[in-house]
């Protein structure tokens, strides 16, 4: 069956289409003569034509080849649709020369690929300037060449940054293994070890013989490390036997109300605890346990006797909260000179009241401190608003404005009389600068009581 006029024999446009058999050649004749134009149902361009048969060839440097039948339809859309193929070969080799110069494929896959790419575009049924693509793809090779070196050279820099941590690990672990971080430095061990097993092997000898000291470090930790923890254990022993001493001591003055000199023996017991060092930690805990319920019992006791005196502060407290409610009324302040002499009745209640409990002391006291701060600030308040110095110094101002105000107006009549415009200006200018100060000179005269 024939294909329709306007499209090729291949039906996927993106898959590769199959290069028509070469038919059997003709009989040798003579040399043809030179090309002629193309005959009107042939069209051609720079890098290919269509045959007169439906042809359609490329054009390289080693000769046309055949890329394609066209047999029926416009011979111009047969190249457009032939160039459009070619316009993929040249996106995917400016996407390979991309990820080359960004350095996104191995030497290898570069090599690999660019092979590839070359004999696709060498045996592709597209008509362009293949030749170009040809020499562009062999134009990478420097490139990937260059990249290879890169790639040497970078793997001796890391097998020299490898060789250079390694040698740091060592340094590490030959230090902790000649002191005495017995909690830490096993952690910081077992993380040096990880690191070790994260980096690269070097040459077998530098490697061995970094190892080498790297596990006699971790041997010697080790072995001394468990020495440490024998002797602990050994303290720990003589820890139990002085605490459990001290656990008896407490119990015996649990019952104590001479609450001064027992609270003194509580606290010379407690540096002697501390002193003792730890036991082992289920035994501490236990022992601990006993000591201060002996603390508590004796302390609860004392807190008990002293809930009295708690009382007695809690009803000055209360007595105190009534003379806030009266302070408080004060505000905002009317009158200064009242406020002053109330408050200062209040005061005297305020200080007669006594303690309060000292957890709500700070809170009494900085209210009550705030209605003073109010009442003083209206007080001097007060007293600079009838100071008749500073009412002169506002009078004195407002005159003077006016008086400027009254200069500029008759400079702004004669500068106009005049028709000058430059002084008519400026004269302008100062009366509105001057206006504004005359309104804020006056508002500040109004704020003074005569």
């Amino acid at each position: 069956m024939t294909e329709p006029p306007d499209a090729p024999r291949t039906a996927d446009p993106d898959a590769p289409v199959p290069v028509v058999p070469t038919p059997r050649p003709p009989t040798p004749q003579p040399p043809a003569p030179q090309p002629q134009a193309p005959t009107p149902e042939v069209s051609a361009s720079e890098h290919g034509r269509v045959g007169s048969d439906g042809t359609v060839y490329v054009t390289t440097s080693a000769g046309e080849r055949v890329v394609g039948q066209w047999p029926e339809g416009d011979p111009t859309a047969a190249l457009a649709f032939y160039r459009l193929r070619y316009d993929g070969l040249v996106a995917e080799v400016d996407l390979l020369a991309k990820r080359i110069d960004a350095g996104a494929l191995s030497p290898e896959d570069a090599t690999s690929q660019a092979a590839s790419v070359r004999e696709t575009v060498t045996s592709a049924q597209a008509v362009g300037d293949l030749d170009a693509l040809v020499a562009r793809l062999d134009s990478l090779a420097p490139a990937i060449a260059e990249r290879r070196r890169a790639r040497k050279a970078e793997k001796a820099a890391k097998l020299a940054e490898a060789k250079k941590v390694k040698s740091t690990l060592v340094e590490e672990a030959e230090q902790l293994a000649q002191g005495s971080d017995w909690r830490s430095g096993a952690n910081r061990m077992r993380q040096l070890l990880d690191q070790w097993k994260s980096l690269p092997r070097l040459d077998k000898p530098t490697d061995d013989a970094l190892w080498h000291r790297f596990s006699s470090a971790r041997t010697t930790y080790t072995r001394q490390r468990k020495l440490h923890f024998s002797a602990l254990n050994e303290k720990r022993e003589a820890a139990k036997a002085v605490k459990e001493k001290l656990v008896v001591e407490a119990e015996a003055c649990a019952s104590s109300t001479d609450w001064s000199s027992t609270g003194r023996i509580y606290r010379d017991l407690m540096t002697k605890w501390k002193a003792a060092g730890g036991a082992h930690k289920d035994v501490d805990d236990a022992l601990w346990k006993r000591f201060r319920a002996a603390q508590d019992t004796f302390f609860g006791a004392r807190d008990a006797a002293n809930s009295k005196l708690d009382e007695e502060f809690a009803a000055n407290a209360e007595v105190k909260r009534a003379l806030l409610v009266e302070a408080e009324k004060l505000l905002p302040v009317d009158d200064p000179r009242v406020a002053r002499d109330t408050f200062r009745q209040l005061a005297e209640r305020w200080d007669a009241a006594g303690k309060v409990p000292r957890e709500q002391m700070k809170a009494l006291e900085d209210r009550f401190k705030h209605v003073e701060q109010e009442v003083r600030g209206a007080e001097d308040d007060r007293w600079q608003r009838s100071n008749p110095e500073g009412h002169a110094r506002a009078t004195d101002t407002v005159a003077k404005l006016e008086e400027s105000l009254a200069s500029l107006q008759a400079d702004l009549d004669k500068a106009e009389a005049a028709g000058n415009t430059k002084k008519a200006a400026e004269a302008r200018a100062g009366i509105e600068a001057r206006r504004s100060w005359l309104d804020q000179a006056r508002k500040s005269l109004t704020d003074f009581s005569p």
